[in-house]
This record gives C-alpha cells, structure tokens and sequence, in this order.
C-alpha cells in the first residue's frame, strides 16, 4: 500500500542514489598528488628560507619539471605546499591547485614568492605528516600516485615518534620521500645529527618507491629539488634522475628518537643550572 511515509522514503533514497556518481565525479583524476612539507624551525636562517622557497618555485616552473607533467597519463597534477616547524606549527602557502601547463606553474611560483617565510620554534616531522594525512584526505583529487615531500635540517624533537606518523601514512598508500638539509648554516646546531640523511632513509621516508637526495650545501638545493620533482612526477620512467642505491653495511638499526633525546637531555640540563 502506498503511503506519504512511504513516498517521502522512496524519494530519500532516490536523492541518495543520485549523489553517488556525483560525489565520485569530484574527484579529478591526476597522474600525482604532491604535498611539499618545507621546514621553517628556527634552525633555518632567513636567508636559507628564502632559498628554500625561490628554490621550489625555480623548480616548479623548469621546463624540465613543465615536461614531466605534461608527458604523464593525464598531462596534469594536483599540488599542495605548506611549511612546517613545531608540532602544531603548520601554514599553507598553496592549497591544492592543478598543474597542467607552465602557465599554472607560474601562478604557483608567484603564490610561493607573494609573502615572505615565517620561522617558528621546535621540530616536528611528525606533526608535518599527520598535517599531510589531512589534506590528502580533503584533496578532492584522485591522483595515481600520492606523494608527500619533506624537506627538513634536524630529526623530530616534537609530537608523537615519526616512526608511527610515517607508518600510518605509508598504510594509506602514501609514499613519503625526503630531502635532508645537512648544511649545518641555521640559526643553532644545538640538536643536528651527524647522518642526518641515514636518519631520514631509516625514519622517516617510506612508501613505494620512497627516495630521499641530501643537500649537503646550499649551492645544490635547486638542482636536488628539480631532480627530486622530476622523479616523483615521471615515477619508473625517471632512470637516470633516480639517487644511486648503495648497500647499507652491516650496523646497529638507527635510533628514530635521537631528536626527541637530545632535546629531553639539553632541557634537563638547563633545569639543573
């Protein structure tokens, strides 16, 4: 038998229906979705931030980098970039945006140079990917590969242990690739690691593919961001930008808690002073 109450369902369920393929349809299909997590601690000079940023956009609109976009199944990827210090220390420069020709790169470039860079205290890579894990999931894109790109000069010393961030990321089909800043020219090197590049292979990099390319002075920082790009937008077919792999030998794991340490001890003996 018929009934308002029964119309009245039908219809809900008919508007639900309908919402399905339009829901699924938001999603723009990209061949990557990249989220560049730049560091910004106060171990970064103004001078080193200021590099770091003309360094990315320099990067973005190479036409090396423009090709590699434009040469990929969809000739078009969806970008984030935000800089990162302490654990709730994080500030979106360009939300998602497409790129799919030099013209957009541009307009990127000119978002990354609009204001100038912020400095804020302590280190927490693992607050940049937790921060990241949410704008993957409010993307609104369906990208081939999902990529998130840290570049940072010190372990984590903030927040939960990377090694659990990374994880979860990695879980979610996320690969997680690093460029370790290890030129030591920052504000302080109170909490700088000696191998800071084994510590981010071993801590903090994962996923399929994953990758890290140290800079080990700031003359390399353009040419290692334009190879780095280069290989998370063509993916296998970037051979010969791809970092040599060599064997790790035989050495006790690395510890992924030094940051956290060194800034527990170097507090502890402040306190006693």
């Amino acid at each position: 038998m018929w009934t308002p109450h029964r119309s009245i369902l039908c219809r809900a369920a008919a508007l639900a229906a309908a919402l399905v393929p339009a829901v699924a349809s938001a999603q723009e299909a990209v061949d990557v979705e990249l989220a560049l997590a730049v560091d910004v601690s106060l171990s970064m000079s103004p001078g080193e931030m200021e590099i770091q940023r003309r360094g990315y956009a320099e990067a973005l609109t190479h036409e090396t980098v423009i090709r590699a976009i434009e040469d990929g199944v969809h000739g078009r990827i969806a970008l984030a970039y935000f800089e990162w210090a302490g654990d709730f220390s994080q500030r979106v420069l360009v939300p998602w945006t497409v790129i799919a020709s030099a013209e957009d790169a541009i307009r990127v470039a000119e978002m990354l140079t609009a204001s100038p860079p912020r400095s804020a205290r302590r280190t927490s890579i693992s607050g940049a990917i937790d921060f990241a894990a949410d704008l993957f999931a409010e993307s609104g894109y369906s990208g081939i590969r999902r990529v998130l790109d840290i570049s940072g000069d010190g372990p984590n010393n903030q927040g939960r242990p990377v090694t659990e961030a990374r994880d979860e990321l990695t879980a979610a089909g996320i690969t997680i690739n690093g460029l370790p800043l290890m030129t030591n020219e920052g504000f302080s090197t109170s909490y700088d690691v000696a191998e800071l590049d084994r510590y981010y292979s071993e801590c903090v990099i994962g996923g399929p593919g994953a990758f890290m390319i140290p800079v080990n002075d700031w003359s390399q920082f353009p040419e290692a961001v334009r190879r780095k790009l280069i290989i998370e937008l063509a993916g296998n077919e970037a051979h010969e930008f791809r970092p040599q792999v060599i064997p790790v030998q035989a050495q006790p794991a690395y510890d992924c808690l030094i940051g956290e340490k060194m800034w527990r001890n170097r507090s502890w003996m402040w306190q006693r002073r």
